[in-house]
């Protein structure tokens, strides 16, 4: 079985995948570069156990990070607990089966473009609902073609909490009205709303500079609550990472 690995900003996604590529479990915790292998290992054997996973039968990795300080504990855990030396998306002779047309490109913004070319064919823009709000354009060959970073939607929230000093910490919500009644939910409202017209926006700006018509692929935690209430987002993948993930391991456990 294969334990794959999305080291993001603000969590850690790890998740097991049975050969035929099924989802056997999966787990977050928060991203922390002070958390030792040793303490991974055991609150990841612990998981496995309650859901009937045999650690043993996990015997290969992959690794998706954007935060270099967690790389090195994550490979101990790979060693040490499940006997395998992890595949790094971005490192060396670490193949793709795309074209990467831009410079400096995050590893999970990789995995996704390579899930979504596969998935559902291009062109498309996949939008990214993470720490930052990421918009990248995939073309109709698959090929990453270079993209949009935004502040995601909760910082934005606690930006405006930490910088206004009579703005309280709000969660970000759903609001019915784009007028808010009072701080919290004007807060909300402008947050939501204010994010609905910059998809719809840069959605709009990204397909007019491209040239033709491109379907757009909503993944991340917060995906689901703009369905319905956007006229740009056409599919939302929860699990597009992890998938991109099995697929570059598939296709680099061949070679």
């Amino acid at each position: 079985m294969l334990l794959a690995i999305d080291s993001g900003n603000t969590n850690i996604v790890f998740a097991v995948f049975a050969e035929d590529g099924t989802v056997k479990g999966e787990w977050r915790s928060a991203t922390n570069a002070e958390r030792t292998a040793d303490e991974y290992g055991v609150w990841l054997g612990e998981l496995l156990r309650m859901e009937g996973i045999d650690r043993a039968g996990v015997n290969e990795a992959i690794i998706a990070s954007v935060v270099p300080a967690t790389v090195f504990n994550l490979k101990t855990l790979c060693r040490k607990y499940f006997g395998c030396d992890p595949l790094i998306v971005g490192a060396p002779g670490v193949d793709l089966g795309i074209k990467v047309l831009a410079e400096q490109v995050g590893a999970d913004r990789l995995v996704n473009t390579v899930a979504a070319g596969e998935r559902y064919g291009g062109p498309l823009i996949v939008v990214d609902f993470g720490t930052a709000t990421t918009f990248d354009i995939v073309d109709g060959d698959g090929n990453y073609l270079g993209g949009v970073i935004a502040p995601g939607i909760n910082l934005s929230l606690e930006a405006l909490h930490m910088a206004a000093a009579q703005l309280p910490r709000v969660a970000i919500g759903r609001p019915e009205q784009v007028i808010g009644r009072d701080t919290v939910s004007a807060m909300q409202s402008g947050t939501f709303w204010g994010y609905v017209a910059m998809i719809d926006g840069l959605v709009a700006r990204i397909t007019a500079e491209f040239g033709g018509k491109m379907a757009v692929i909503a993944t991340g935690g917060l995906a689901p609550l703009f369905v319905g209430v956007t006229d740009s987002i056409g599919v939302v993948d929860r699990d597009l990472t992890l998938r991109g993930l099995l697929s570059i391991h598939r296709r680099n456990r061949k070679r």
